[in-house]
């Protein structure tokens, strides 16, 4: 019997060492995985950074009012005035409604007015 208890036990030991291993190598794994992805946020990011300069750098508005009107000809864009805005007088805003009128035909008077307390 005493084997028997022996043998399970250097089982047991064998089993959760094996099992032990196998999670240490998929942590590393994980870790490893972690690396490479916070690596490539951070390219990402730097990336990010310059296309935003390049953006800004592109939409300078001396830059895009010189190239207004070198090509004027063919996309006829003009600068904007405060002409081109319209006014509040020229909202068509929706007319008021004066009164509701709902229809109470059938309704149900649920309120507790007028009820013996």
């Amino acid at each position: 019997m005493r084997t028997i208890v022996v043998l399970l036990t250097a089982l047991c030991v064998i089993g959760s060492a094996f099992w032990a291993y196998h999670e240490n190598y998929k942590t590393q794994e994980a870790y490893s995985q972690l690396d490479h992805l916070q690596r490539d946020i951070g390219k990402a990011r730097a990336r990010l950074a310059v296309l935003r300069a390049e953006w800004a750098y592109l939409n300078r508005p001396d830059r895009l009012r010189e190239l207004a009107e070198l090509n004027f000809e063919r996309i006829g864009l003009l600068p904007l005035t405060p002409e081109h805005f319209g006014a509040v007088s020229e909202v068509d805003y929706p007319a008021p409604i004066d009164e509701l009128e709902f229809d109470l035909d059938g309704s149900v008077d649920v309120s507790s007015e007028g009820a013996d307390q």
